[in-house]
């Protein structure tokens, strides 16, 4: 005998369950804000695959654990890691990250994603793409990875490319946190459920249909800030210069003035090269399907992970938390347009394909 405690267990950091018809999904990292790991990616897109095959589960229900959201999005400090060796483990992580993205997009049964607290990046993936997308009061959400030296992904190109007007790109540049009335406007959400009732819409999703629960639930959402800033947003954002964008922003005098001034402020703070391939990403977006911005955005990257900003964004953001990245270049007008190209360029036979695997019968 050594004397010393027994270890304790270690909580799974995803949770499967069956209730009635309804399975349900739990993400149980609250201390991290249920932030996404490889095998939390890896073990949740086996058991859709399964579900999607099994006559007892008619629909499926995603949450996060503890109070604070549904999901912060992917493991950063992971990712972090592993920029410092070489960034192979990451690659595989968004290949699984992404076929689940794609698999919930097409997903056979309804798929309820209840968005409430936190909702970012990785955390956009695996509930923006679903059939029934529920928001509440509660709920701040956004692509903010043009901070931390990187573009948004999990299909967020494809997401805010088709939001109203230049609300898409205002948002994905300034990598802003938007309330549940803004992810109504821009199309990642459906539904506005008070936080309070999400209990009870879980309840009734294990008898009752997808359709009749939330509908029954739902209810008006107030009005979206970024609906009433659609005419300064759209004249501001117009175009595919960053620069020009920046110089409309600064130079906007009407109504909305000090928002447009401190978006302008907003984007000069970021990674210049994230900001000009996250516009260059949004705009190629429009003319691409979910699989193919998917495969974009893998593309896109791979080519962050051997560039400076990503690494640099991180370390300054969450793990020295200094908030002074040292971006390089330091400036939108340092960053040329075959720097921009150069992270569009085919991969070869790295390229993600996402065709359904002989085991995926969705």
């Amino acid at each position: 005998m050594t004397g010393l405690p027994p270890e304790k267990a270690r909580e799974p950091e995803i949770l499967f369950a069956r209730r009635g018809h309804l399975g349900i999904v739990t993400l149980n990292r609250p201390k991290a804000v249920n932030a996404l790991t490889a095998g939390m990616v890896t073990a949740m897109l086996e058991q859709l695959i399964a579900w999607a095959d099994d006559d007892g589960v008619a629909t499926v229900l995603v949450h996060g654990a503890g109070k604070r959201g549904l999901c912060a999005g992917g493991d950063i400090v992971a990712i972090y890691r592993d920029l410092l060796t070489g960034g192979t483990q990451t690659t595989g992580f968004w290949a699984t990250e992404y076929r689940l993205n794609s698999l919930i997009a097409r997903y056979p049964k309804p798929y309820v994603a209840l968005m409430d607290g936190l909702v970012l990046g990785g955390g956009v993936g695996i509930s923006a793409h679903g059939s029934y997308r529920v928001v509440t009061e509660r709920t701040r959400t956004g692509m903010p990875e043009t901070t931390i030296g990187f573009v948004p992904d999990v299909g967020g190109t494809f997401l805010l490319a088709r939001s109203p007007g230049e609300s898409g790109t205002h948002a994905a540049l300034t990598g802003a946190h938007l309330t549940g009335a803004d992810a109504l406007f821009l199309g990642l959400a459906d539904h506005h459920v008070p936080a309070d009732s999400l209990p009870e819409l879980a309840a009734a999703l294990e008898s009752e249909s997808a359709e009749a629960a939330v509908v029954r639930f739902a209810r008006t959402a107030p009005p979206a800030p970024l609906a009433g800033q659609r005419a300064w947003i759209d004249e501001a954002y117009a175009g595919d210069d960053a620069e020009d964008i920046v110089r409309r922003l600064r130079a906007f005098d009407g109504a909305g003035m000090e928002v447009a001034h401190e978006a302008a402020d907003t984007i000069e703070a970021k990674s210049p090269t994230a900001v000009k391939v996250a516009l260059e990403s949004l705009r190629r977006a429009r003319r691409l399907t979910l699989d193919e911005a998917l495969a974009q955005e893998y593309r896109v990257g791979l080519r962050f992970l051997a560039a400076p900003d990503f690494r640099e964004g991180i370390r300054a953001q969450v793990v020295d938390k200094d908030r002074t990245p040292l971006w390089k270049p330091a400036a939108l007008h340092e960053v040329r347009p075959a720097d921009v190209d150069r992270f569009f360029e085919p991969l070869g036979d790295r390229e993600l394909t996402l065709q359904p695997k002989e085991t995926d019968h969705v």
